[in-house]
Order: C-alpha cells, then sequence, then structure tokens
C-alpha cells in the first residue's frame, strides 16, 4: 500500500457540528482494507508540525493516521477550552466530523500523547463506544499525588513564551549521548522537513489554558482513580525510563487501574520516547492494534 510522507501533507480542515474548523492532516492507506483509522492528540503546546515525521511514517503503512489540532490550537478556530474534559468534546465533534467525510465510520484507535493522553482517557470514558484500542504515552491518571503541575525546571523548560531547542532537549530526551543523538536528530525532522505551509503557531492563551487543564488533571483526588476500571477497551501504556515531565511510575499506576492494560517502559529515554524510539515504538503499537482482543 503507498502513502504520502506525513512532511508533505497538506494542510486540510473540516467544519464540525460544534461549528469549530479544525485543521487536520491524513496519510496511510485508504482503501476498504486499511482498517481501523487511528486518531492522534498531541502534547501541551503542540500543533501538526510537532508530530515526529518518522513516527507517523512508521506508524502509516498499516493503517490510515490522522493528526488534527483541537478547538483553538494551531490552525483549528475557536478558544482553547481549559479542561482534558472540554478537549474531549471538542475531539469527539472532530472525529464525528471526519466520519461524515468517509474517512472511517464506527469505532476509531486513539494514540494520546501527554497532554492530549489526558484528553484521551476521557473520550474513552465520555465515549466508550467510539474508541477501540487505545494507546498512553507519557501518561497519568487524573487525580494522582504528585501530578499538580509540573517540576519548575521542567514548565521552565517547555512553558516559557520562546522556548530553545536546548530545552526541548532537556524534557523530552535525556543527557546520555544517543539520546541526545536521537533527539537532535527528531529536531531536525520536526522543524526541517517541512518549509513551506507549516501549521499555525500556538499562542499564549492556548498554553494558559492547557497548563490550567494540566494542574486540574492533576489536583489530587483518589476517588478519580477509580473511574478507570470501567475502560473496557484493550489500553497500551508507554513511557520512557526518565521522564521528568510525567515520571514513569504513573504509567505502572495507569496501567493498574485499567482492567485490559500492558505497559511498557523504553531505556534511556525521557518524554519523546516515541519520537526517540520511533521504530520500536511504531512496531509495538502495531502489533497492539492488530493483536488480539
Amino acid at each position: 500500500m503507498e502513502f504520502n510522507s506525513y512532511s508533505g501533507l497538506p494542510n486540510e480542515r473540516v467544519k464540525a457540528a460544534n461549528g469549530i474548523d479544525y485543521a487536520y492532516r491524513d496519510t496511510g492507506p485508504t482503501d476498504d482494507g486499511a482498517g481501523v483509522p487511528l486518531v492522534l492528540l498531541q502534547h501541551f503546546r503542540g500543533n501538526l508540525d510537532n508530530w515526529d515525521p518518522a513516527l507517523i511514517d512508521a506508524l502509516a503503512p498499516a493503517r490510515r493516521v490522522i493528526a488534527f489540532d483541537n478547538a483553538g490550537v494551531g490552525g483549528s478556530t475557536g478558544t482553547t477550552p481549559n479542561t482534558a474534559d472540554e478537549m474531549a468534546h471538542g475531539a469527539i465533534a472532530f472525529i464525528e466530523a471526519i466520519e461524515a467525510l468517509g474517512l472511517g465510520q464506527g469505532p476509531v484507535d486513539v494514540l494520546g500523547f501527554s497532554l492530549g493522553s489526558f484528553v484521551a482517557q476521557q473520550i474513552a470514558l465520555t465515549r466508550p463506544s467510539l474508541v477501540r484500542r487505545l494507546v498512553l504515552a507519557s501518561s497519568a491518571p487524573q487525580g494522582a499525588d504528585g501530578m499538580h503541575g509540573w517540576a519548575p525546571e521542567v514548565i521552565d523548560a517547555v512553558g516559557n513564551p520562546e522556548t530553545s531547542p536546548e530545552e526541548y532537549l532537556s524534557v523530552f530526551f535525556t543527557g546520555s549521548p544517543a539520546s541526545l543523538q536521537a533527539g537532535r536528530q527528531a529536531l531536525q525532522r520536526i522543524y526541517g522537513a517541512r518549509s513551506e505551509d507549516r501549521d499555525t503557531v500556538t499562542n499564549w492563551a492556548t498554553r494558559e489554558a492547557q497548563y490550567d487543564a494540566v494542574c486540574t488533571w492533576g489536583i489530587p483526588d483518589h476517588a478519580k482513580l477509580q473511574r478507570l476500571s470501567c475502560l473496557r477497551m484493550p489500553v497500551f501504556v508507554a513511557n520512557g525510563d526518565s521522564d521528568p515531565m510525567i515520571l514513569p511510575h504513573y504509567s505502572h499506576l495507569l496501567a493498574g487501574l485499567i482492567p485490559q492494560a500492558r505497559v511498557k517502559i523504553y531505556p534511556d529515554s525521557a518524554h519523546g520516547f516515541l519520537f526517540q524510539h520511533h521504530g520500536e515504538f511504531a512496531a509495538d503499537v502495531d502489533a497492539f492494534l492488530g493483536g488480539p482482543r
């Protein structure tokens, strides 16, 4: 099956029933044998251009892959919500809109990364019939102790008005030579592979709303941990072993709360483990999405 590389995809738009025009990119096979589409939910302050093209190109041969900007993010219209619950309703509206265009019918698979993984959990809880399988990368359950905001050195690196590549490297990759080399290669792919028709950069209002959502998600509340026991779809939880943003022990906690969850921690990697280990992670996701229930 042939597909277009992510770095060369056009920015497309679809109007949803909630009045938002969502920006998205769509790749992978489009024939009837392509199976269930995979919808991607992006990290804090990220837009369509912040996905590593190498990861999406590794995911796309086996299935349709759709990345999008939620309301108020990047090229999408509207205002960025300040809770994961509202973001989840926006994502549901987008999925319904692309299904109306014929880009898949019925349940989808969802891959949420970081803040996107919080939204993915909320989608699965709010509309379980919409999600066939769920991938949670660099994730944590709502209400877990120690998740109320990020460490000062982390939010200083990724939360300032202007962030540098070195600050990005310090959070998304470890200090080892191998991880730093992988990080610089990922940055080159993310920022250097596409020079035209790039997505709109996320603004400060989006940063503020998204960080409010992160902090609200992290307010300690043990009762909220119990919500995850009602998820019945298979779930793959993954993280890097040295993630300073969402510590890997939250991955084990998350997987332990979900009946059909499995967990994998990738070595010598941090928040951007899925970019550093893009080939291995894509193969793991492919095996998970195609495996028995």
